[in-house]
């Protein structure tokens, strides 16, 4: 997958050593991470792609992403159920057009396609550097800075090749009851959990004593 195949790039030769580097041209996209609401990251992507169309900034802000990696979910019954799993939870990341500043001389977000991210519901605000105010104690604003190209690839490089993750929801000290097998309703507390195998070891009182027993994960509930 070629992350920057619509970025326009052109190639100078520095002032130190003569070595080539890559300079972004106007009319370059780069990917920005925007933090969201907990639990809100599909709702913002809906409500933003939305807002794009109404608001016909369809040419500066270009795709909107949820980076997520597979992930296996146990059931109590033992069968499994295939997921996803959020690489960043609470951040979204939008690529969006940045157009020259002659008077800062810097490439900047469009002012229309930043206030239609920023006013999105749920949107808290852009990942970047804040600006110290010029009076006052108040927090500055928020200066959104892109993420370098080696960031984006890395983060949708694991998204595309990372293996499924089984997900279990018993930790170690949590506490159980058996469901099933010769220790039913026997309670005890976690030890070991092994998602590879999905088994867990849990000390039960046999006899009086703590036994290290091993158990399915189906044959337990846990305690809220």
């Amino acid at each position: 997958m070629n992350l920057y195949s619509e970025e326009t790039q052109e190639t100078k030769q520095s002032d130190q050593g003569g070595e080539e580097t890559t300079e972004f041209v106007r009319g370059q996209l780069r990917w920005y991470a925007v933090q969201v609401a907990s639990g809100c990251e599909k709702r913002v992507k809906a409500n933003l792609s939305q807002r794009i169309q109404t608001l016909d900034v369809t040419d500066k802000i270009l795709k909107i992403e949820i980076p997520h990696t597979p992930a296996i979910k146990l059931r109590k019954d033992g069968s499994r159920q295939h997921s996803e799993e959020k690489v960043f939870p609470g951040y979204v990341l939008v690529q969006m057009k940045l157009n020259w500043n002659e008077e800062q001389k810097e490439w900047r977000i469009d002012d229309e396609a930043w206030q239609v991210v920023k006013s999105t519901p749920n949107v808290i605000n852009f990942v970047g550097a804040e600006q110290k105010r010029r009076y006052g104690r108040g927090r500055g604003h928020v200066k959104p800075l892109p993420l370098s190209p080696s960031e984006v690839e890395r983060i949708f490089r694991r998204a595309q090749e990372q293996e499924p993750v089984l997900k279990v929801t018993v930790a170690e000290g949590d506490h159980i009851t058996v469901l099933s097998g010769p220790f039913k309703d026997f309670e005890g507390d976690v030890i070991e959990v092994s998602p590879e195998r999905s088994k867990l070891k849990a000390l039960l009182s046999i006899f009086g004593r703590d036994t290290p027993v091993e158990l399915e994960f189906n044959q337990v509930e846990k305690h809220n």
